[in-house]
């Protein structure tokens, strides 16, 4: 088998038959580094997040999902190694572009916002306080770049770029308006599940037909903001199920961005970790 990508956190593995395997490791990234010791069942708390928003979305759109048992599987994947991490998925001709979608004033947005600035298009007539729920979602789509970082841009600016790629199919309008309905219905679920989804990104790809598929990750603590609904305040930052634990962590003790660093000490790995299973049976209703 082919492996075409190692990232951050997963290994991905091309069958060169319209398929790929996505294993999702243990790894963990900050500041842009990936950290020399791995965060228990990290990958598998990912890996059960994206299946279950998989399927509580799919009366909205396709995903790229076909399995995730492993005997479905090449048999080098049919080992203890690999269970509860594997899928194996259709693959897309992705789009290039990562689909944030944002709920409250947080971040880069906030930033822009006590400058008065207007935010990637969008100018917020009202007065908001940090971590205030906006009166409606926006999306901020971010160009998807091979090196270096993405950059955001408008929605404008992607909808008329998507129109020049793929003429005729109104491409731009679908997936905004697509990435805000799985927003607002997995928003729902959560919140009364004891979590806020603040913000998220996804990613789509088109299948063989020329057909929208939701692909990569789903409402997962690495690709959105999750904050404690019971002790969320506005005005503060509030706490979050992401990885900001071992990023307070790394800052503490000047090792933000510090590609020397040789460890992660044991409280904090299993902090974390227990952060991830929390925010997995909170969402799913089960543990691992």
């Amino acid at each position: 088998m082919k492996k075409i990508i190692s990232g951050k956190v997963r290994e991905v593995y091309d069958l060169e038959d319209g398929r790929m395997v996505i294993v999702t490791t243990d790894r963990i990234s900050a500041f842009d580094v990936i950290l020399p010791t791995m965060i228990t069942d990290k990958g598998k708390v990912l890996n059960a997040l994206s299946n279950f928003w998989f399927d509580f979305t799919k009366d909205i759109v396709k995903n790229h999902m076909i399995s995730s048992d492993l005997k479905d599987m090449p048999e080098e994947f049919n080992s203890p190694e690999f269970e509860g991490r594997t899928i194996l998925v259709k693959k897309l001709k992705m789009i290039p572009y990562e689909v944030i979608v944002r709920g409250y004033m947080f971040g880069s947005m906030y930033e822009a916002y006590k400058k008065g600035e207007p935010f990637l298009g969008h100018c917020f007539d009202k007065e908001y306080k940090q971590a205030e729920k906006l009166d409606e979602p926006i999306v901020t789509p971010s160009t998807k770049a091979a090196e270096g970082h993405d950059i955001n841009v408008t929605i404008d600016y992607m909808k008329k770029d998507l129109d020049e790629k793929f003429p005729g199919k109104d491409l731009g309008s679908k997936i905004e308006k697509t990435a805000l309905a799985i927003y607002k219905k997995c928003y729902e679920h959560a919140l009364k599940n004891g979590i806020i989804i603040a913000d998220t990104k996804f990613e789509f790809g088109l299948d063989e037909n020329g057909e929208l598929v939701l692909g990569d990750e789903v409402l997962t603590p690495d690709s959105s903001r999750f904050w404690n609904a019971e002790t969320y305040k506005v005005g503060t930052s509030p706490a979050s199920y992401d990885k900001q634990f071992i990023r307070d962590w790394l800052k503490e003790n000047n090792l933000a961005g510090d590609p020397t660093i040789k460890s992660v000490p044991a409280e904090v790995v299993a902090e974390t970790s227990k952060l991830y299973h929390e925010c997995v049976k909170k969402i799913t209703g089960k543990d691992l």
